[in-house]
């Protein structure tokens, strides 16, 4: 019966995936005609614009696929094109993982509706796991569809826009099965070198560093609780200790954050909302993900001469590397990096 049932969850899974993108298809409209058109909103035109003109700089400049993804608009009428629900056991930090045929297992599943989401979310935890939802505004099919520009997008400024379409051209060019580290590490490092050399490009001095450096620092303080979470839960004492200490871990991070933003970043309280948020082990999962191996793909990059071409064959080299070699090569790669 329990397999009955996991198939059924399975299909309504994969029929919906099917669906919101058939969906994103049909609703799809071409950037040139967008701009053509005389009715569409000034705003939009320019954005979409600009867009365009770093689309075809991915392809010319960063080596990134040269097809049709990025050239067709879709307007949601949402905030996000997907939800991703997180899933962990109730004392582990580690993800239920969800396993499909072309990703492989990642962290999350993702749902074209809220509302299958939040249903979703409710399953796992009547089974006693720590859920999470996040919304998505923009995702890669992997080449598999000419991914569009979404209204969802366009919540960001330009440079994040135009870095997001870099990030997302390089799952197309590189994706390893089951290997979400190396993944979104390659496409974040392509992101933020490809933006550098955007931002160059067209004469606009680089970009202020404030953001991202703390940005970093709180990824750093949320990787901590994460450690010291999995060293509890790593201890063996009996639940109701691990409840205990599960709690006063969470209420120490908290204090750290209040002490860590008043020292280094007075009167930015951009991370407070989410500090105030209940937090629970899904809700860590998320961060170290897209930047693990970031700086040894900074070295890679160097090593390869700066050159896109060069540096893309040396990754699809790591790509075809079984995942423990390759581990230990970015590892060596990162004992290099200053």
């Amino acid at each position: 019966m329990g397999l009955l049932l996991c198939a059924c969850s399975s299909l309504r899974y994969y029929a919906q995936a099917a669906h919101g993108q058939g969906k994103l298809i049909a609703h799809r409209r071409a950037v040139s005609e967008l701009l053509r058109d005389p009715a569409t909103d000034p705003a939009l035109a320019a954005r979409l614009r600009q867009a365009q003109q770093a689309r075809r700089f991915a392809s010319q400049r960063l080596g990134l696929p040269d097809n049709r993804s990025y050239t067709g608009y879709v307007d949601l009428h949402r905030s996000y094109v997907v939800w991703n629900v997180f899933a962990t056991p109730r004392y582990s930090v580690n993800a239920v993982p969800q396993c499909f045929p072309v990703t492989g297992c990642v962290a999350y599943r993702g749902w074209f509706s809220e509302a299958e989401a939040r249903a979703d979310a409710a399953r796992m935890q009547a089974r006693g796991d720590d859920v999470w939802i996040g919304g998505v505004p923009a995702y890669s099919t992997l080449g598999w569809f000419a991914d569009p520009i979404l209204s969802s997008m366009l919540r960001w400024d330009n440079d994040e826009l135009d870095s997001t379409i870099f990030h997302e051209l390089a799952h197309q060019l590189i994706y390893v099965k089951g290997d979400t580290a190396f993944n979104e590490s390659f496409a974040t490092f392509v992101q933020n070198e490809g933006l550098r050399e955007w931002r160059r490009s067209r004469g606009l001095p680089p970009q202020d560093g404030r953001r991202q450096a703390m940005d970093d620092g709180f990824t750093r303080l949320v990787l901590d609780l994460r450690a010291r979470l999995r060293t509890l839960y790593a201890s063996g004492v009996d639940e109701a200790a691990m409840e205990a200490g599960k709690q006063q871990e969470i209420a120490a991070f908290r204090l750290r954050y209040a002490q860590w933003r008043a020292r280094d970043w007075p009167g930015d309280h951009r991370y407070d909302a989410w500090v105030a948020t209940p937090i629970n082990n899904a809700r860590l999962l998320p961060f170290g993900l897209y930047d693990q191996w970031v700086p040894a793909f900074a070295m890679l990059f160097e090593r390869a001469g700066r050159d896109w071409p060069a540096f893309h064959a040396r990754v699809r080299e790591l790509a075809r590397e079984p995942k423990q070699q390759r581990e230990r090569s970015l590892q060596a790669w990162l004992k290099n990096h200053p």
